[in-house]
């Protein structure tokens, strides 16, 4: 069942099985705040069980594009269909949330994006990438990184 992230009253639900819950939580209502706060759109999310077409879609794009293979289980999924775009997320127990940028009309615009939340290190699969970092009220301190896409999927 898909649940509306609250970035007003932040919840670890759903989150709990992570050793980084709380900044897990507060990295999810940033990202929720980001598209209401954009698009007018309203964040949800799903177990990763439930939403496994998401979460083979991202991977098959990791694999592909890079060769990687997250070795943390994620733990929740979210689609974003907004101007022609095609933004899943993907949440992992070990506090790094995944996401892809694709234009559907504009192969230009198509990256996948890293987030590691606070207090997570740079897993072992992500040590080719440097990582910016950026503050935010709602998760602290978030270090980023992406690279470009280049197949279609």
């Amino acid at each position: 069942m898909r649940c509306p992230v609250d970035f007003v009253n932040v919840s670890t639900a759903g989150l709990e099985s992570s050793p980084v819950a709380s900044s897990l939580a507060g990295l999810r209502a940033h990202e929720a705040r980001y598209f209401k706060n954009k698009y007018d759109f309203a964040f949800m999310v799903e177990p990763a069980d439930k939403a496994k077409t998401i979460v083979d879609w991202v991977h098959h794009i990791l694999k592909q594009e890079r060769d990687i293979v997250i070795a943390s289980p994620p733990i929740e999924a979210a689609l974003v269909e907004v101007e022609n775009l095609r933004w899943p997320y993907v949440f992992y127990q070990n506090g790094l949330a995944i996401n892809v940028l694709y234009a559907l009309d504009d192969p230009k615009r198509r990256a996948v994006g890293f987030k590691l939340c606070e207090g997570m290190e740079i897993p072992a699969e992500l040590n080719i990438f440097k990582f910016a970092r950026q503050k935010s009220k709602l998760a602290g301190i978030v270090r980023g990184s992406y690279f470009v896409i280049k197949g279609q999927y």
